[in-house]
């Protein structure tokens, strides 16, 4: 059985698909059953679908970049959001079009820059500012979208000069906005008409583009959908699939404040001082966010909310598979869906996301249905697999060699015949903050080793910091101190976190100093330590996120 076709057989195509911030059992496929995702769980069903994909890191920038690269955030340079993926590294967009004449495009979220630009001084702002349509980093069409309108992506401009209407209507990320209802973060209900949503206008614009391909090119086009990450606010005449009062807590909440906070009192401080309100998570939500102060029928809104947006964007996938169909390419293409990273959504009393590396922000939706045409037989993979994995399966399908310097390997498509670990990092973009992780999962262990943080230790934030325009910085509280917000939180190298996820899933006991497990941790911690690569230079702070 073999990835690739030669002879008579058409290029296969490859449509890779992506959201933003979406849990893993979020899916009917993977246990979820709440959200109907038809369209994804039947592509799981004649393909192949991982089990145990982890994301990179747990913030977008670099987990996209690794997407786009196969590359460790360690070897992209792209270590945090706020730094750009270097213009050196090698992007499977170029690769695939340059050394197997693939036409390429990405639509809707791309994020490999800064999003917020306050200077227009990156390429993906330049082209939504422009109207631009590429090229970008290989892509040679680039149609863009973030989390509402914002001006500087092509979905925002649209939208502004279209529907200025509908474009106040949304709210803004980070933002305090709050549900009229339950108070929960970020969920004021958008009028915004379903048709006019970055949702659908995402899956407009692949159709139309994959309308102007010829039937003879092979294609690879990234379909980036910006949900269902915060701002929770779909068109409010959807909320109508999902009464948030009808839900329960999710499984991994502890059920009162009291099991929140011995079971946060188990982990490394920050955890339980993010729930307190102690550590202001400024790394992944509000700085002024407590999530004590949460109710739980906020968390019960937010997750209605999460379940309509991944409803949507599984109907808009069907309506682009559709087209596929319809140009006679459902046989030579494959379809990859996934996600950069998950969400807390409720688990341990949290939402958002940040330095919790835990299944709920690690842990992928990952399906690959492979091209009919190729019979690779439908499996469920208990092997551990990653993003950087998914380049070098593309030149795999695609037929050519991959990029030098890549850090992933082609994906197994039988069980048992991939790897044995997969790494996910964590390093601070806030000089203030200094928090550097790294995590393995293996053999149903997740172990995460705690570096000796560098609070105050400079990184270039301080040279951005200087160039914010105050009344921005103030926004964004950026202007705590002189190199941004900080934390009172340090770690000395020795702490860590161990959880045996076959019987704890929800990772609630952490058995880093437990004595039972000493030789086991060791063990696990010497393996992750020396899978790790060599660090190249990460790149230069550009932007705040």
């Amino acid at each position: 059985m073999t990835l690739l076709t030669y002879g008579d057989a058409m290029p296969r195509n490859i449509l890779l698909v992506t959201t933003d911030q979406q849990r893993y059992d979020s899916l009917g496929c993977n246990g979820g059953t709440i959200a109907r995702t038809p369209t994804i769980d039947s592509l799981a069903a004649r393909g192949l679908n991982y089990r145990r994909a982890y994301t990179q890191n747990v913030t977008c920038t670099p987990a996209r970049a690794t997407i786009l690269t196969g590359r460790l955030p360690r070897t992209h340079g792209a270590i945090s959001c706020g730094r750009s993926l270097r213009d050196d590294i090698p992007s499977i967009a170029a690769h695939l079009h340059d050394r197997a004449g693939y036409r390429t495009a990405l639509i809707g979220k791309a994020h490999f820059d800064p999003a917020m630009d306050p200077f227009g001084a990156f390429a993906e702002t330049k082209l939504g500012v422009s109207g631009a349509t590429g090229p970008l980093r290989g892509f040679e069409h680039a149609e863009l979208a973030m989390h509402g309108p914002m001006a500087s992506t092509h979905y925002g401009a649209w939208l502004r000069a279209e529907y200025p209407e509908v474009a106040a209507g949304f709210a803004v990320p980070l933002s305090p906005a709050e549900s009229p209802v339950t108070g929960a973060p970020e969920c004021r209900p958008n009028p915004v008409p379903r048709e006019l949503y970055h949702t659908d206008w995402i899956a407009d614009r692949t159709v139309a583009w994959l309308d102007d391909v010829a039937a003879t090119d092979a294609w690879f086009c990234w379909v980036s959908f910006p949900d269902p990450h915060h701002p929770w606010d779909p068109p409010e005449a959807e909320m109508r699939r999902v009464d948030w009062r009808d839900l329960d807590l999710p499984s991994g909440h502890p059920g009162n404040d009291d099991a929140i906070a011995r079971v946060l009192a188990d982990k490394p401080a920050h955890w339980l001082a993010y729930w307190e309100g102690r550590f202001a998570n400024c790394e992944g939500a509000p700085s002024t966010f407590v999530p004590s102060r949460m109710s739980h029928d906020a968390i019960r809104e937010i997750n209605a909310r999460a379940h309509v947006m991944n409803e949507l964007v599984d109907e808009a996938v069907a309506r682009v598979l559709s087209a596929i169909a319809a140009r006679g390419w459902s046989e030579q293409t494959d379809v990859f869906f996934t996600t950069d990273h998950g969400e807390l959504q409720g688990d341990f009393g949290l939402v958002y996301k940040g330095p919790f590396h835990t299944d709920s922000l690690m842990r992928l939706p990952f399906v690959w249905a492979p091209a009919p045409e190729v019979a690779i037989a439908p499996a469920v993979l208990d092997d551990p697999v990653g993003q950087l994995d998914l380049v070098p399966t593309f030149c795999a399908i695609a037929g050519v060699a991959p990029p030098d310097g890549i850090d992933g390997r082609a994906l197994p498509i039988t069980p048992g015949s991939g790897g044995e670990r997969v790494i996910c990092e964590w390093d601070s973009i806030l000089p203030g903050y200094g928090m550097h992780m790294r995590s393995m999962y293996r053999d149903g262990w997740l172990v995460t080793a705690y570096e000796a943080s560098t609070v105050g230790t400079p990184n270039g934030f301080e040279e951005f910091l200087a160039r914010v325009p105050v009344g921005l910085a103030r926004s964004l509280d950026l202007h705590s101190t002189p190199i941004g917000p900080r934390t009172t939180i340090e770690y000395d190298g020795r702490e860590g976190e161990l959880y045996h996820l076959d019987d704890d899933p929800v990772a609630f006991v952490n058995r880093w100093d437990d004595p039972e497990y000493k030789v086991l941790r060791q063990d696990l911690v010497a393996d992750l330590r020396a899978s790790l690569p060599p660090a190249i230079t990460p790149s230069p702070v550009r932007a705040f996120a």
